[in-house]
């Protein structure tokens, strides 16, 4: 099984899509197809269980279990009607089926989702052991299917849940934002285990934590569960042999400070609960404060702040009230460092007097988002005039 190569494909948050390539690279994979959205890749079955343990921008990793030319709807489902389904699950697992597409020409991906759902049982039905049920809430199986103009490929999502999802949020409290954007800003910043970083306002810890995960080399999803394992193919002992090596490469600590504040008392004792629960409590000196009552932690080192733009901040005018006194916080107070700031807010790179040196296009959900760089030097960055497409 382990020799076989398959073909994966791994989404992400866009802008994140170089970021995962090099990421793919580190855990071993050595062939990426980089495209809008996230990366393809070759690889066996055991890297397909390390990279959905260990990494840290991926949304999820698809399994293509099938390729097909259509022009109907009757083509989509001859095509998924043809693939192997009762030799990757059992007809008493429940399913879900996915469609999306990309200039598809057929009128319906509902109706597309009906028939490609129709294909996978009648198959069952054919082979005599019954018809999967569907589950939309929480299937034991997901399908994906994916149509271009001419061609529709077939996935079965090896995930389960969604990767940013580690298995150590508290109750159901949502981040705004998620866990592989997080990572994907660190790496973006160019930060590593040995800089001092700074989150000051770092809400439920999402930021903090990723950061944590990543000095201690702690595997994100060692804490849950996979599809994958809920497959016909899953070598069990395999999977409890690549845990155990992901387990043995763990840090016992982190080799520089890791500095978080907010100044909601409620999150951050949310903050606190999220680092205990992963194990990384001592590694983040956490307390409650206002981002502009904060002096330097160190004389250099990266800060990246995800300010609250209309969700956790509404008033519009208490934003540009804000944006210019933090842009005058760095200049007087944190000369040394590199400041990351993510943003939904047009009006940042305008209010804030700073010249980013860095602007990187990114999405947050469906929501796009700026992450600029300031590099914070003696004097301040004096701001210079930039084309009103730059911001």
């Amino acid at each position: 099984m382990d020799s076989t190569k398959h073909r994966f494909f791994a989404p992400c948050p866009r802008g994140l899509e170089g970021v995962l390539e090099g990421e793919l690279h580190s855990l071993g994979v050595p062939a990426t197809t980089k495209t809008e959205g996230g990366v393809g890749f070759s690889a066996s079955w055991s890297t397909m269980y390390w990279v959905n343990l260990n990494t840290h921008i991926a949304s999820r990793i698809l399994w293509e279990v099938g390729q097909s030319a259509y022009k109907t709807e009757g083509d989509v489902y001859h095509a998924a009607y043809a693939l192997a389904w009762p030799e990757w699950f059992t007809p008493a697992q429940t399913i879900k089926v996915k469609v999306s597409a990309r200039r598809c020409p057929l009128p319906s991906l509902d109706f597309l989702t009906l028939r490609i759902k129709d294909a996978v049982c009648d198959k069952f039905a054919k082979a005599k052991q019954g018809r999967p049920n569907v589950d939309t809430e929480r299937p034991d199986i997901k399908l994906d299917a994916f149509l271009d103009q001419n061609t529709v490929t077939f996935y079965v999502d090896t995930s389960g849940e969604p990767l940013f999802k580690r298995g150590h949020r508290i109750g159901s409290v949502e981040a705004p934002l998620r866990e592989n954007l997080a990572a994907g800003v660190l790496r973006l910043a160019g930060w590593t285990a040995n800089d001092v970083l700074l989150d000051p306002m770092c809400g439920s810890g999402t930021i903090p934590l990723e950061a944590a995960l990543m000095a201690r080399q702690i595997a994100p999803g060692i804490s849950r569960n996979f599809g994958f394992e809920r497959l016909l193919l899953h070598d069990a002992p395999l999977w409890n042999h690549l845990r155990e090596s992901a387990q043995a490469k763990h840090m016992a600590q982190v080799p520089s400070t890791i500095y978080a504040s907010d100044r909601d008392p409620a999150m951050v004792k949310v903050a606190q609960r999220m680092f205990q629960g992963s194990g990384v409590a001592i590694d983040v000196r956490l307390k409650q404060s206002d981002i502009l009552d904060l002096e330097a932690p160190a004389d250099k080192g990266v800060m990246i702040i995800n300010p609250p733009y209309g969700v956790r901040l509404s008033r519009s005018d208490e934003l540009e009230l804000f944006y210019p006194k933090l842009g005058d916080w760095l200049k007087q107070r944190f000369t040394g460092w590199r400041a990351y700031v993510l943003t939904g807010d047009p009006r940042l790179s305008k209010l804030i007097g700073l010249t980013p040196s860095k602007r990187i296009p990114l999405f947050n959900g469906a929501l796009e988002c700026r992450l600029y760089e300031f590099v914070i030097v003696q004097g301040g960055a004096r701001r210079r005039l930039t084309k009103p497409n730059q911001a």
